[in-house]
């Protein structure tokens, strides 16, 4: 962690320097950001545009305050590596309850109105991320991206009590969006307010007004199933009941086990009657003690003693998805936003919704803030729905059929009907669908901001269009072993990452790179430092103690900040004991330039002398 570098600073150096007023008790008249919604995509992007002293945000929420309890709890690798960014991965892993290993139950052949384990698997692969996944509540989640939210320069908070009624745009006005919230505090007779935004996001859930207003729909079907789930204190004789646990009975249904943190608490998702095609699940007046005793049936012969229930909930399955996450019609830039449940629903055993909404949000925060900073062009916003409306698309095509697969019959000798699934092969699909589930398969296709991967031979494990996979190395300055990808931080900046080749000591790249034809001192304003807008750092195979910093290119220890202090952490080494050219299969004669966005995803490889290439990219998405 780098700080002290504009003057020394005593106290907390994760709260930055103030830039800005105090939090307004009401929201300001005009925004260049306006987020509707306080759940994980709101959230994620508060804390995002937090990080910028000059881009103005208002976020609001209809809720009275933050959300204490309950709903989504299932943390993907991925995710954890994006709080990494955020700088509050190490508080959610101390908290969180591991998942480490699944096992799988099946009706006992012998006794079939009884369960038997029929496998256990490790949860995620090997080398699959350097984060596991994790269960935390949601709350915990919205408590530390608060806090990232209060310690920025605008010491951003959000407006509770707020409710969105409508908006209007209007291209000719400096700020387009104009939105009428209504505001009941404490039960007072409501007012009406007013604010004007440049930008209007809705992270207002599947019902969102904010998706209404600009004419957009969630299309798909329900699959007439009714869940409830449950977070409780139990006392039971079930052996795995501090293990993630998926159970199928023969007659009586299904039960998903997920251990939470705590090391006591447990919820359980339990699979309740097929609904009518024209019923839904609030017309069935389920009760908590119908709950639990549905969970006793299809967990026999293990009891089951519920000592307190902590919170619960019914719902139904269901998968939806709206075609467009933007308002952009007939070739104009789009000035209003979907994501999260806004833009796609789906049943939550798989525990991908708060995790792909926060990638929504993740995806569009640093498009955003490089708009209204003058980086680049509005016409990049159109990138957001392209890419976030794709990955929806193929999260709906793999919920459905898991979800039909978990709420499957077993299927056995006597019962091989359409709605059944043989446990083996639901437990060979669990396995296969690791990497979706992890949150580490997601790929952009070629774009303006993803590369057609002509040059993947030089890094094979790095794979272009996907999330830049981190992997051990030694800081050079002071011999720090560190993973590469935890330099990448949730700041907005894109990345060039050059890894030095047998016989390239990177010194044509670096005065090519310092020279005026580069992207970094074209795009970098005048007076702000050199890494500003693009991070170049290094990644030598040679030995840390090996290399001379004195012998470096100067664009490797950049002078920053008032007092132009030299910044030694630009320069790594691979790590012997984990190298990273050999875990990511660099080419170890050639070496290779990575370009990184500022969402951490690969936008290409490219050969160290391809300088020219470098600069092209850059002009495509960057203003100078």
């Amino acid at each position: 962690m780098q700080y002290h570098l504009n003057g020394f600073r005593a106290g907390s150096p994760d709260i930055a320097a103030s830039t800005g007023p105090d939090h307004p008790a009401a929201p300001p008249a005009q925004v260049d950001v306006l987020i509707v919604g306080c759940g994980p995509a709101g959230l994620t992007l508060a804390a995002q545009l937090s990080a910028f002293g000059d881009i103005s945000t208002c976020i609001v929420d209809q809720k009275s305050g933050p959300l204490q309890i309950g709903q989504a709890d299932g943390i993907a690798c991925r995710s954890v590596e994006m709080f990494e960014a955020f700088g509050f991965s190490e508080r959610v892993l101390r908290e969180a309850y591991w998942v480490n290993e699944t096992t799988f139950w099946k009706p006992d052949p012998a006794r079939p109105d009884h369960i038997a384990r029929s496998g256990r698997i490790q949860d995620t692969e090997d080398g699959l991320s350097e984060m596991p996944h994790v269960i935390l509540s949601q709350a915990r989640v919205h408590d530390f991206y608060l806090d990232v939210m209060r310690q920025g320069p605008r010491r951003l908070e959000p407006h509770y009590d707020r409710k969105f009624m409508s908006l209007t745009r209007d291209d000719s006005a400096d700020y387009p969006i104009t939105v009428t919230i209504e505001h009941k505090p404490d039960g007072a007779a409501p007012v009406s307010e007013t604010i004007h935004a440049r930008y209007v996001i809705g992270c207002d859930g599947a019902r969102s007004g904010v998706r209404r207003a600009i004419g957009r729909d969630l299309v798909g079907d329900a699959a007439n199933q009714a869940w409830g789930v449950m977070d409780v204190l139990v006392e039971t004789d079930f052996p795995d009941i501090r293990l993630k646990s998926v159970i199928h009975s023969a007659a009586q249904g299904s039960v998903l086990v997920i251990p939470r943190e705590g090391g006591y608490l447990v919820r359980l998702y339990i699979e309740l009657d097929k609904l009518n095609p024209d019923e839904r699940v609030s017309q069935k007046n389920i009760t908590a003690p119908q709950l639990i005793a549905a969970a006793q049936r299809i967990m026999a012969p293990y009891t089951l003693e519920v000592k307190e229930i902590a919170w619960w909930s019914v719902y139904e399955i269901g998968q939806r998805l709206c075609d467009q996450f933007d308002d952009a019609e007939n070739g104009a830039d789009p000035r209003v936003f979907i994501a999260g449940d806004a833009g796609h629903t789906h049943s939550p055993k798989a525990g991908q919704g708060m995790n792909v909404s926060m990638g929504d949000a993740f995806n569009l925060g640093w498009k955003l803030a490089a708009v209204l900073r003058g980086q680049s062009a509005p016409s990049l916003l159109h990138s957001y729905s392209a890419e976030r409306q794709a990955i929806a698309q193929e999260l709906i095509d793999f919920d459905r059929a898991f979800a039909k697969m978990f709420s499957a019959r077993p299927k056995t000798a006597q019962d091989a009907g359409q709605d059944t699934v043989d446990p083996a092969e639901f437990q060979r699909y669990f396995q296969k669908q690791g990497r979706f589930t992890a949150g580490t398969s997601v790929h952009y296709g070629p774009s303006l901001l993803v590369g057609d991967a002509q040059h993947q031979h030089l890094a094979k494990g790095l794979v272009v269009g996907m999330r830049f996979h981190s992997a051990p190395v030694i800081r050079v300055a002071d011999a720090k072993p560190v993973h590469l990808g935890h330099m990448l931080k949730a700041e907005g900046r894109w990345h060039i990452l050059a890894f030095a080749g047998e016989d390239n000591d990177l010194k044509s790249l670096c005065r090519y790179l310092g020279s005026n034809l580069s992207p970094i001192v074209k795009m970098t304003p005048r007076g702000a430092d050199a890494d500003a807008v693009i991070d170049f750092r290094a990644i030598y195979q040679t030995a840390h103690r090996d290399i001379d910093l004195r012998a470096l290119p100067s664009l490797l220890l950049p002078k920053k900040g008032k007092h132009q202090l030299t910044d030694y952490e630009k320069i790594f080494s691979a790590d012997p004991a984990s190298d990273i050219f050999d875990l990511r299969e660099i080419d170890r004669a050639s070496g290779c330039i990575l370009i990184v966005r500022p969402d951490q995803y690969i936008a290409d490889v490219l050969p160290l002398d391809a300088h020219s290439a470098v600069s092209e990219f850059f002009e495509t998405v960057l203003t100078a």
